[in-house]
Order: C-alpha cells, then sequence, then structure tokens
C-alpha cells in the first residue's frame, strides 16, 4: 500500500520497494537511517514514547508495523484488534515518524536487511544483548539502541484490565 501523497497522513506509508529508494535518498542528503517497529495494535502511551526515543537518535525515523497474519501468530486469533492499514496510519500521523512500512515476515530481519539502518531501536523491555536481531543489526553496519521509558505500558494489559473491569 501507497498512501504518500495522502494529505491525511504526516508520513508517507510504503511498500518495500519505495521504501528502499526513500532510504537511499535519505542517504544522499547525509540523513542517518533509524527504525522502530511493533505490532501497534492498541496504541498507548508506552509506544509514543518509545517512538520519540527512536527519533531522538537523529535522521530519519521509519517505522516497520507487523502485518495483520503476523500479528495473530504473535498474539493470538482474536487480534489484532485495529487491521494494519489503520495502526500504520496511526503511526504515520505522529509528528516524530518520517517513513512507515507493514511488514509481513515473522521478524523485523528482512527489513533490516533491506535498509540497513544505522539504529535499529528497541524498546527498554530489551537489553542491546537480547535484541533478537542484533547480529543483523551488527552485519549491516548498524547499531542497537535502547531507547523510551521503562516497560510499564502493555496493550495486552490494557486488554486484561478491561476484561476484568466488568467482572466486579
Amino acid at each position: 500500500m501507497t498512501q504518500e501523497n495522502s494529505q491525511n497522513l504526516q508520513a508517507p506509508i510504503l511498500d518495500r520497494t519505495r521504501l528502499i529508494a526513500r532510504v537511499a535518498i535519505e542517504r544522499r542528503k547525509g540523513n542517518k537511517i533509524v527504525l522502530a517497529n511493533g505490532c501497534f495494535d492498541l496504541f498507548h502511551v508506552g509506544h509514543a514514547r518509545y517512538l520519540a526515543g527512536a527519533k531522538e537518535l537523529g535522521g530519519c525515523l521509519i517505522v516497520g508495523v507487523n502485518s495483520d497474519e503476523e500479528v495473530r501468530k504473535q498474539k493470538g486469533v482474536d487480534r489484532p484488534f485495529t487491521p494494519q492499514n489503520e495502526r500504520a496510519e496511526v503511526i504515520s500521523s505522529l509528528k516524530c515518524v518520517d517513513l512507515v512500512t507493514i511488514f509481513s515476515e515473522p521478524t523485523v530481519e528482512e527489513l533490516i536487511r533491506a535498509i540497513r539502518p544505522d539504529f535499529h531501536a528497541k524498546g527498554t523491555d530489551y537489553t542491546v544483548d537480547t535484541v533478537p536481531e542484533r547480529d543483523i543489526v551488527r552485519e549491516c553496519g548498524g547499531q542497537v539502541a535502547i531507547v523510551g521509558d521503562p516497560k510499564d505500558h502493555s496493550s495486552t494489559e490494557i486488554l486484561t484490565q478491561l476484561s476484568t473491569s466488568g467482572q466486579e
């Protein structure tokens, strides 16, 4: 899906081919490439702080959004609540985000290989040594960066609270 010309979006949502072309343009401009990723199914303040922290690394912030199929595999058959195009649109509306893409692979590894980010930003529920993609990031010449606030927010926790609040 490409919505590069949509007037309602802050950042364009690009397919892989167009994303690679835009990354090349950003590099020619001298910008560092920062990649963040996630499901972003029920967007909350932890997501906002994570993406703002990723942007603080400088340069062009690209956000990879997991496809609906992959969210179902990771979170269960009842998820996502919000379709991938709408999740991408919410992310694209954030001031700190420069480019958005939806990826359909089980992990972000192929996206890392395709755009070779200078920084791969992960949330504080990781350490540099526990990021699953750390070796691929390094092979591609990048660094892993841990950003955002402490992991005190979770879509799953919000859902649990909602389901138990009606039982009181």
